[in-house]
């Protein structure tokens, strides 16, 4: 997703973070995560999500992300 000024999601969410580290992240995208990770690089607290997906897949990593201990 491109954003002005040439923000990426990745950038908006390091920047959010810098500033709320306990934020929950999910990223979506067409691409698999391999091939995300070579422009974004995943960090092990952020959840990926590879599109089409089904709303309660989503659902479910939402769950999981919320019920999940944030960082420090």
């Amino acid at each position: 997703m491109m954003m002005p000024e040439g923000m990426t999601g990745h950038d908006l969410a390091e920047k959010i973070l810098a500033d709320e580290p306990k934020l929950k992240v999910i990223y979506t995208s067409g691409y698999s995560a391999n091939v995300f990770a070579k422009d974004a690089p995943l960090r092990p607290d952020i959840a990926f999500l590879q599109k089409p997906y089904q709303p309660h897949k989503l659902a479910r990593l939402v769950r999981e992300s919320l019920d999940t201990a944030g960082a420090p």
